[in-house]
């Protein structure tokens, strides 16, 4: 059986502590969904801050006005992690590259549809084509995870499914944590990790 995660690297939070976060897991990956503990969407977001260098200190009495000023010094909100592939009957697991955010997790419809596409460096997924067939490796070696096209679409409808859980424990999170720029701070992340709407 062939399982999706929507994952988000959470190397960058390790002394995080403007606020409650989880343990983070060996791997260093969290899987997001509406499943979520508590602390474990604090860890998430702490990542989105982190990585975006959105300012933690007084987060809680931070404005619209001061949250759009930070977008419009930015060109988009970003991500690390991506989607990860595992196989329950082989136990291999292709986990996100480098440089291939959670913001792209779209472009994996174009794989569906039958392309190959880059999947960012080191752990180095790549992705090729048998007839049908979607093969992917991680560091293109060792053996694949097989997924037929209309299988991944499948996944991606889940993988979607995820995000749009998660997105709305983060809307209780920013409700409690981040008050006065709960909905601009949720509508971005819709927005830029494309969850509900592509751009």
């Amino acid at each position: 059986m062939i399982i999706v995660d929507v994952v988000l690297e959470t190397n960058d939070v390790v002394d995080f502590t403007a606020w409650p976060i989880a343990e983070p897991s060996s791997d260093r990956l969290l899987a997001l969904s509406g499943q979520m503990a508590p602390a474990e969407v604090g860890t998430a977001m702490a990542v989105i801050f982190s990585y975006n260098h959105i300012p933690v200190v007084h987060a809680a009495d931070m404005t619209d006005a001061q949250l759009e000023q930070h977008f419009a010094e930015r060109a988009a909100l970003i991500a690390p992690g991506g989607l990860r592939f595992r196989d329950t009957i082989t136990n291999v697991n292709v986990s996100p590259g480098c440089c291939f955010g959670l913001e792209n997790w779209r472009d994996w419809w174009s794989v569906a549809d039958g392309q190959e596409i880059w999947l960012g460096h080191d752990p180095t997924p790549s992705v090729t084509h048998d007839g049908q067939i979607i093969q992917l490796r991680q560091h293109d070696q060792g053996v694949p995870i097989e997924i037929a096209r209309s299988e991944l679409s499948n996944l991606l409808a889940t993988a979607q499914q995820r995000l749009t859980g998660f997105l709305s424990l983060a809307q209780r999170w920013a409700t409690a944590t981040t008050p006065r720029v709960a909905d601009r701070l949720i509508s971005a992340l819709d927005k830029h990790l494309m969850i509900t709407v592509a751009e």
